[in-house]
Order: structure tokens, then C-alpha cells, then sequence
């Protein structure tokens, strides 16, 4: 049966149960009308007649008017015979009025009279009675029949209320667990709806549906394990170390080269927990470290190369971590899947630099002998003991002395440098006083401040506490700080040095009048060997990115704040003692 016909067949009786309900509330509630209207309309009005010449035969020797009210009753009475028996009593009433009209004293009569009236009243007192228990007879059979109906109209509506929605509901709800069952490949589901309703036309064509999937897939199996059987091949034979985690960080897959540096065979890794593995493995829990402080975010590399020894030496990787995310077909948001682990061989690229950091470190530490040597031999000739020297000599000496200053100052930068891309900076960090620090810086930088007249504004917290640091390379960061704030700054402008406690530490700041510089290389004027585009190349671009070696080194930071326009900010922060 359909579900259409279900559902009409369903209200269609239950709207006609309510209307049988009505109709026969209705037939007795007219019934019982009937019967209280009889009795109000014929037997009260020969009752009231009755009454009425009850009272007249009594006055008739003492009120001339009791024989016109007699007579109007028994004549009205005579219009309203209504029950058997009513008509003859009736009869004989009238007939004794006659007798007593024609013989006034006679005293035999008004009491046959009496009694004629009291037989007329007990026979409507009957007739009431009949029709009143008739009336109760009517009220109990409606009351009867409308229960009977109304349970009957009751049981319907339960019946279509506890089953109607269950055969249409419970349907749907199974048809809903198989889509969903279909969507997660699971083609092996079936609906089974035996009728020859909508849904059993449903559930054919659901089936219908569901066997060609599963055909469908089981003939696209083979292919999908020859497409499986290629990717491994890709990997296996990349050259770099490639781990694959599912969203649950277990261990997909890994080549033949990360099998090798991790030291675990492939059966003891492949398809277990990466952070059951970290526990026993330390380059694991490396991975997993990383990973957890990189996560969030695709395709980053590590701040720093992982050092592994592998191939019989300690080679060099970068990590890069790659989210895998999807679009399952019929949704809207992006399901995170896994992520794929690489690490890239830059072992070469460390050896030449090594190569590169060593070198410059020879040559440096090389040329400052000669340039030491350079400036002895200037210091001699400006000695008043080797002679007297022109105005040409001495403009002579003082270039050479500017130029062999300049060489120093690159060689002491170089050596710094290849201390530091060495990791091998050597760190005096002691209790320091931030006033101290600063005298040194201010007392080194006063000859280039006298020469472009500019004025240096120092301004200084009192009582300020002393600071976890390296006095000596940290008044260098303070120095080269002011040197290129003099350097960039217009004669007889101002520089302002600021130290305050901020709260969680000592800041310094160096601020200059100068140009400032351009949003587009503040990010990149700590690398090293960058100078901004139009600026002096007097220098080698390696003094801001030793200042932040140093710093951070000692656990500071350092920035700068700067406008084209409005001057710069260098600042640096240090921990407190």
C-alpha cells in the first residue's frame, strides 16, 4: 500500500469516527429535547389547569368570577388531551360542572368534582414520570454511545499515532545509516523494505545503486594497488629521507633513507605510534618536538639544521614539514589527513660553509698583524723623534691612518662573525651595571659626535638594577648602535639614548634624526651583509647582525622602530640580575 493511501486510509477513518461522534451526540441530544419539551408543553399546562379549578371549585359559593375561571380552564383543558385516559376524565369533569351549574347548593358535587381533578393530576404525575425515566433512558444510551465512539475514535488516534510515524520514520531513518554507510565506502549495505510502497521502490533502487558501487570499486582495486605500489616506488628511491604520520601521528610510510638514519627496521616503524617511537629513538622525539612547536601551519622548514650521523659522519638535514589536508566530496571544510616529514641533505652546503666561516677567520686573524704593524709605524712617523713632517705627509698619514682603522675594524668584525656561524662565542655574562655600559659606549663615540657637532641626549632611569650580561660585547652592540646613528644623522641634529626598566628587563635605546628607514627592509636589516639600497656602504653589513648574536646570545632581544622620514629606534633588552 502506498504511503499516500496510508495516510489518507489513516485520517480518512478517523474523520469519520469524529463525525459518527458528532451525529450521534447531536440525534440524542435532539431526543432528550423532545422528551423535557412533551413534558413542559402538555403535562405542566394540565397540571397549571388542574390547579387553576382546584382553587375556582372552592371560591365558586363566595366569588361570582370562579365560574368564568373554572369554565376557561376546563375549556382550555379540553384543548390539551394529551394521555390516555385524560379525555375521559376530562369528559366527566365538564359533565359535573353541568349538574353543579344546574343545582349551585348542591354539596355532593364540588367533591365529585375534587375528585375528578385529582384523578386528572395523578394521571399527568404519571405521564411525567414515564417521560422523565424515558428521558433518563435517552441520556444513559447517549452517553453510552458517545463513550463507545469517543474510545473508538480514541483507539484510532493512538493506533495511527504510535504507528503512523514509525512506518514512515523509521524508513527514512534506516535510509539515512545506509547514505551514510555509502559514503564511507562501505558498499556493502543494503536496505531491506519488503513492501511496495515509495520506500520499498526506494530501497530497490538504493540497492541498485549500491551494487554497481561495489562493482565499481571492486574492479578499480587493482589499479589503486598499482598506483600504491608506484608512489612507494617514488619514494623509496628519493635520495632524501621522507616520513609520512596520519592525523594520529602514527607512521604511514618512510623511505629506505630515513629507515637508515633513524637506525629501526621497517617492520619495528612502519604503522606505529611516532610518539611511542620518540620514547626509544631520540631523532624521533626530535621530529616530534619540532613538529609539535611547527604545528599549524604547511611547508615550513626548521629555524636550524638537525645534526645526524649518518653515511659514517655527521651530516646536516633541514626539516620541512608538510600539513596534508583534503576536501571530501560533498563538504565544505578542508580534513586534516597526515603530514609528510622531509629532511633535506645539506651537508655539502655546511662543509663549504665551514670552508667558507674558516677562511675568513685565517685571512682575518692573518691581516690583523700587519694592519697592528701599519698603525705602529704611523704612531712613529707622527712622533716628533723621527723627524718633522709637511702638511702633504701628514694629510698622507692621516688617510692611511683612516683606511688601516677601517681594515681593523672589518678584520674584528670577520673574526666576530666566524665566531659566531662557529657557535664558538666566547661569553663573560656577569652581574653589570647598565650605567657602566653605557659610559663606555658614551665615552667611545664622543670624537665622531664633536666632528658632525651633534648633540647626544641621554636619558636614564634612576636606580636602575643591574643586568645579566657581557659588559664587554654588549657596550659593542651599544657602540655600533650610536656609530651608525652619528653616520646616518645630519650635522648638529640630536641622538637620544633611553634606558628604562621595562618591567621584565633593561632596555637600551639609540635614537636618531636621520631618513629612518623603508617598511620593506626592516624585516632584513639584522642579515648579515645587508645594507638598505642608497644608504653608505662604509661598512661591511655585519655589524647589526653580530649585535643580534651577541643579544639574543644572552638571552635578550632586539629590534628597531623606524619611519621614512621620522629617524630610527635601535633597541635591545636584557634580563635582569
Amino acid at each position: 500500500m502506498k504511503i499516500k493511501t496510508k495516510l489518507r486510509l489513516g485520517l480518512g477513518i478517523l474523520f469519520l469516527m469524529i463525525l459518527a461522534l458528532s451525529l450521534i451526540a447531536a440525534r440524542y441530544v435532539y431526543l432528550l429535547k423532545e422528551d423535557t419539551e412533551n413534558i413542559l408543553q402538555n403535562n405542566y399546562k394540565t397540571l397549571d389547569y388542574s390547579r387553576s379549578m382546584f382553587l375556582a371549585i372552592d371560591g365558586i359559593h363566595t366569588d361570582p368570577g370562579a365560574w368564568t375561571k373554572f369554565e376557561q380552564n376546563l375549556k382550555d383543558q379540553e384543548s390539551n388531551v394529551t394521555e390516555r385516559g385524560e379525555g375521559d376524565v376530562t369528559r366527566k369533569i365538564a359533565g359535573h360542572y353541568a349538574s353543579l351549574k344546574a343545582d349551585p347548593g348542591s354539596e355532593k358535587l364540588p367533591v365529585l368534582i375534587r375528585n375528578d381533578l385529582a384523578e386528572l393530576t395523578l394521571i399527568n404525575m404519571k405521564a411525567i414520570q414515564a417521560k422523565s425515566d424515558k428521558a433518563l433512558t435517552t441520556a444513559q444510551a447517549a452517553f453510552l454511545w458517545i463513550a463507545l465512539t469517543g474510545t473508538i475514535c480514541f483507539l484510532i488516534a493512538l493506533t495511527l499515532l504510535v504507528n503512523l510515524p514509525g512506518n514512515i520514520g523509521n524508513p527514512i531513518r534506516e535510509l539515512t545509516e545506509s547514505i551514510r554507510a555509502i559514503a564511507e565506502k562501505k558498499y556493502a549495505e543494503r536496505l531491506h523494505f519488503s513492501g511496495k510502497d515509495e520506500f520499498g521502490e526506494l530501497a530497490r533502487s538504493f540497492n541498485s545503486m549500491a551494487e554497481k558501487l561495489e562493482e565499481y570499486d571492486n574492479s578499480n582495486l587493482s589499479q589503486i594497488l598499482i598506483e600504491k605500489k608506484r608512489i612507494e616506488a617514488l619514494i623509496n628511491n628519493m635520495h632524501e629521507p621522507v616520513i609520512g604520520l596520519d592525523e594520529n601521528k602514527n607512521v604511514l610510510f618512510a623511505n629506505e633513507e630515513a629507515i637508515k638514519i633513524m637506525g629501526i627496521a621497517a617492520g619495528d616503524l612502519l604503522g606505529k605510534s611516532a610518539v611511542d617511537l620518540a620514547r626509544q629513538n631520540d631523532l624521533i622525539r626530535v621530529l616530534i618536538q619540532e613538529e609539535q612547536s611547527l604545528n599549524g601551519s604547511s611547508g615550513h622548514p626548521a629555524s636550524a639544521a638537525l645534526k645526524i650521523y649518518a653515511d659514517e659522519k655527521e651530516s646536516y638535514f633541514e626539516k620541512e614539514i608538510v600539513d596534508i589536508a583534503i576536501l571530501p566530496t560533498g563538504e565544505r571544510s578542508k580534513k586534516f589527513i597526515g603530514q609528510v616529514i622531509l629532511l633535506k641533505n645539506v651537508t655539502p652546503f655546511k662543509e663549504l660553509d665551514f670552508a667558507k666561516t674558516n677562511f675568513i677567520a685565517t685571512v682575518s686573524h692573518e691581516l690583523k698583524t700587519p694592519i697592528s704593524s701599519i698603525k705602529m709605524s704611523l704612531q712613529l712617523l707622527e712622533s716628533s723623534q723621527t723627524g718633522a713632517v709637511n702638511e702633504e705627509q701628514q694629510q698622507l698619514i692621516s688617510s692611511i691612518k683612516e683606511d688601516s682603522d677601517r681594515l681593523l675594524k672589518i678584520t674584528g668584525e670577520l673574526l666576530n662573525m666566524s665566531q659566531v656561524e662557529t657557535g664558538n662565542i666566547q661569553l663573560n655574562i656577569q652581574q653589570s651595571s647598565p650605567y657602566d655600559i653605557l659610559k663606555y659606549a658614551v665615552d667611545a663615540v664622543k670624537t665622531p659626535l664633536e666632528q658632525k657637532h651633534i648633540e647626544l641626549v641621554v636619558e636614564a632611569d634612576d636606580r636602575l638594577p643591574d643586568v645579566k650580561a657581557d659588559m664587554e660585547k654588549t657596550a659593542w652592540v651599544l657602540i655600533n648602535f650610536l656609530t651608525n646613528a652619528v653616520r646616518y644623522s645630519q650635522e648638529e641634529s640630536k641622538i637620544h639614548i633611553h634606558v628604562t626598566d621595562s618591567g621584565q628587563g633593561i632596555k637600551f635605546l639609540v635614537q636618531d634624526e636621520g631618513k629612518g628607514i623603508d617598511s620593506r627592509y626592516r624585516s632584513k636589516i639584522f642579515d648579515r651583509y645587508f645594507q638598505v639600497p642608497g644608504s653608505s656602504k662604509s661598512g661591511t653589513g655585519l655589524g647589526l647582525a653580530i649585535s643580534k648574536e651577541f643579544i639574543e646570545a644572552q638571552g635578550g632581544s632586539i629590534g628597531v622602530v623606524s619611519e621614512i622620514g621620522m629617524g630610527s629606534t635601535f633597541y635591545f633588552e636584557l634580563a635582569k640580575a
